[in-house]
């Protein structure tokens, strides 16, 4: 357009299309101009322009895309690390049916109870006057079982049960202990599980190709070992770290 026509010579209609493309030469203009900017920047070893990513507010505003379905993972085959105990149930039929055999239905299950014993041990008298008296089953030491004590340990010092946590849970389980009785069972009479602790280290030694050291700092003490961890000493001796890793037998 001849710069001599004046504006206000044009109509309303030409003004508007006039200042559209004013507007459209002025956005590529600042478009040129940035992208200038940019370049010298560059060329000065100047950092450009951030690249700021847009708002998730904008993101939100558009409709939800539909996600694809994905397929529910298969559950792999349950192997039972105990017995099974296999139970026929059996169903009334009607006459002429045939019977296809059976559909396995594997249910596992925990069952913690309190049992009690009272052990009638036989009690004789020698002609000379000495009396024999019939020993205690093999492992029992105390008027509580193995299976207890080793259940009280496994949750005191595995589990990081509290002393009142412990004897609350064995008084909910049946069991008729005091709170003395649960320090004594904590504290003495360990010599079997210190031996088979000692019968495992020595094996673990003996086996491994390689010894690790882990140092953990835990309840659980020092562990060796290559592929799978085994107890060494709950002690910060150094005499005994140099006993575990130079395979030597471990002290009674």
């Amino acid at each position: 357009m001849p710069p001599s026509v004046a504006l206000s010579a044009l109509s309303r209609a030409e003004l508007e299309a006039l200042l559209v493309e004013l507007f459209g030469e002025i956005a590529s203009l600042k478009l040129i101009v940035a992208e200038l900017r940019e370049e010298n920047a560059r060329l000065k070893g100047l950092k450009g322009r951030p690249h700021i990513k847009p708002s998730g507010m904008e993101k939100g505003t558009e409709p939800p895309k539909p996600q694809k379905q994905e397929k529910r993972p298969v559950r792999g085959k349950v192997s039972p690390r105990v017995k099974v105990e296999e139970k026929v149930i059996g169903i009334e039929v009607p006459p002429g049916a045939v019977f296809k055999g059976h559909e396995p239905f594997l249910v596992q299950d925990l069952m913690i109870s309190a049992t009690a014993t009272r052990y009638l041990r036989e009690r004789w008298i020698t002609p000379d006057g000495r009396t024999i008296l019939a020993p205690l089953p093999q492992g029992t030491a105390g008027h509580f079982g193995p299976e207890l004590r080793r259940f009280v340990l496994v949750q005191y010092h595995q589990g990081q049960s509290t002393m009142p946590r412990l004897l609350a849970l064995l008084r909910s389980l049946g069991i008729s202990i005091s709170k003395r009785q649960l320090v004594r069972l904590l504290n003495e009479n360990h010599e079997a599980f210190i031996a088979e602790a000692q019968d495992v280290l020595r094996a673990g030694l003996e086996t491994s190709s390689w010894v690790s050291v882990d140092d953990t700092g835990g309840k659980r003490g020092k562990n060796v070992g290559d592929r799978s961890f085994f107890p060494c000493t709950d002690s910060a001796q150094g005499s005994l770290w140099v006993m575990c890793l130079r395979r030597s037998p471990f002290p009674r």
